[in-house]
């Protein structure tokens, strides 16, 4: 057992310092993907913000380095480690990576799942743009508590925003799920977000890290999909750096304006919300909702959208306070400081 964990520790040490050398900043992670490193501020009386400046390791996706001593340090002071993070949006990769949860049944010899003569899945005979039958692309007989097709959404966001995945890496979870490795511009801050692109994913910022194929997780191991492990990651498609980006909210009174004088127009723009949320199935109502109300809040128009989301949420057979709550979660969640 012992010799397994040291052989265990020494290839993810072996894999860090491959990344490094690529020029991707790394740091020990634990069997549970966690920072290997406990904060050196634990048990202080005060709350420390420290981001490394102390100069001693334990500060997480802080300590990442491409330094080779550097990261030889790390992994000595954590001897434990059997995987390694990557810090995204650190120079001179600027790494985002979208991570997909992915329903059982991918298609093995395709990094995403899906046919690989079409951008995101699309049947190659299909008409350009014609939608699944479900707004994100989940299959209308799946069971209902099963997770969301993530695959399917990004095909869905390809669609309507007429952008293209590029081949880059893609690594294997031992969930089933994909991280595609992605670049950004060094002047552009991507941040973390769960489920706000759509359901089922995740996205990967400045502050956030990924972790490394070679990692050995309580789970099991990351891989590269086949044929992707010798690519670098590609450019962000300037249409999906755009969705990952969502703009500054307006100034107060500016906000006021708009509200005013679109008034007509916003529900027009929120009517896909509403269909996205009337499609729901039991296991992704309130999903389904929250994700939509935080879109209408975040675009302005999410008072107006409230009673049609609601509306559209007793159809999926929620209750109105349930719907409520849930959209009121969501303006909360959005409101700006």
């Amino acid at each position: 057992m012992a010799i397994t964990a040291r052989h265990t520790a020494t290839l993810a040490l072996a894999h860090a310092l491959s990344a490094a050398e690529r020029g991707l900043p790394v740091f020990p992670l634990s069997p549970a993907k966690l920072p290997a490193l406990r904060s050196p501020h634990r048990g202080e009386p005060e709350p420390v913000l420290c981001r490394g400046e102390c100069g001693r390791p334990g500060h997480g996706v802080h300590d990442a380095t491409t330094n080779p001593t550097g990261v030889r340090s790390l992994f000595a002071a954590a001897p434990w480690a059997t995987g390694y993070g990557i810090a995204c949006g650190r120079p001179p990769h600027h790494l985002i990576g979208i991570d997909l949860d992915v329903t059982p049944g991918p298609a093995p010899d395709s990094p995403l799942g899906s046919p690989p003569d079409s951008p995101l899945g699309s049947p190659p005979n299909s008409p350009p743009g014609s939608p699944p039958d479900s707004p994100l692309g989940s299959p209308p007989d799946s069971p209902p508590d099963s997770p969301p097709d993530s695959v399917a959404a990004l095909q869905q966001l390809a669609l309507q925003h007429l952008f293209t995945l590029p081949e880059t890496v893609v690594i294997l979870t031992p969930s089933g799920g994909r991280h595609i490795w992605l670049t950004g511009p060094p002047n552009v801050v991507v941040p973390n977000s769960a489920g706000r692109l759509a359901p089922g994913i995740d996205v990967r910022g400045a502050g956030g890290y990924l972790v490394g194929p070679g990692s050995v997780t309580a789970r099991g191991a990351y891989r590269p999909a086949p044929g992707t492990a010798d690519l670098a990651p590609a450019p962000c498609p300037r249409a999906l750096l755009r969705l990952l980006t969502p703009p500054a909210p307006p100034a107060r009174g500016q906000h006021h304006r708009h509200r005013s004088g679109a008034a007509e127009e916003q529900p027009a723009r929120g009517h896909g919300l509403v269909r996205f949320v009337r499609a729901a199935h039991a296991g992704q109502r309130n999903t389904r909702l929250f994700w939509a109300a935080c879109r209408a809040y975040e675009h302005g128009f999410g008072e107006t959208l409230t009673e049609p989301l609601v509306d559209a949420a007793l159809h999926t057979g929620l209750t109105e306070q349930e719907a409520r709550a849930t959209i009121a979660s969501a303006a909360r969640l959005t409101a700006g400081p």
